[in-house]
């Protein structure tokens, strides 16, 4: 389980930023479901997701994530993981592998979160923000998250990773632009 508390380059939770908002979101009475409540509902309601919004830059970091307010999926779950962490709590991160459109017949991940609620076990939860048709909630024990894979082809990956995938890292770094990172999201 110590892994999942682990800082990372990624999750980078010792940065002062990562820790003053932590700390700020830890709820008073001390209850863990509440601090995790709170820092989900930030990151879901206060960080922009960058595809909704086409508000750049890349991040990738949890520190740049919080510092630019914005962030697709994989850089809102980096800074969950990062702000549930320095709560001491165990934070992972999960993915979905979904269809982007029927027509290409293309796939691409999402990233989302798991952490460990003494109460509950592992429960997952997704920071990618709401709209229209998605209504993501920190309703313990229920999921509620923004997709549930249902065409050929798609599934929720079982692992709960102490550290981002490989190749949501590359994606991350080597595109500078909003649209440029959404026509080479990566896949499993």
């Amino acid at each position: 389980m110590e892994q999942y508390l682990q800082q990372s380059t990624t999750i980078d939770w010792g940065h002062p930023q990562i820790l003053a908002k932590a700390e700020a979101l830890r709820c008073l009475s001390g209850a863990r479901s509440g601090t995790a409540r709170n820092c989900f509902e930030f990151v879901r309601d206060e960080i922009l997701h960058s595809g909704d919004h086409q508000a750049g830059p890349v991040t990738c970091r949890a520190s740049e994530v919080l510092q630019a307010g914005t962030g697709f999926c994989f850089g809102k779950s980096h800074l969950l993981a990062a702000l549930l962490r320095a709560n001491g709590l165990h934070a992972g991160l999960c993915y979905q592998r979904l269809l982007i459109g029927e027509e290409s017949g293309r796939f691409c991940l999402h990233g989302l979160n798991a952490v460990f609620l003494p109460a509950y076990g592992w429960y997952r939860v997704d920071p990618r923000g709401n709209k229209t048709g998605i209504a993501c909630e920190f309703v313990p024990p229920q999921e509620r998250l923004a997709y549930t894979p249902s065409q050929t082809g798609e599934q929720d990956l079982p692992e709960i990773y102490a550290d981002p995938l490989p190749q949501v890292i590359e994606a991350l770094e080597a595109h500078d632009t909003v649209v440029d990172l959404e026509s080479c999201l990566p896949d499993v």
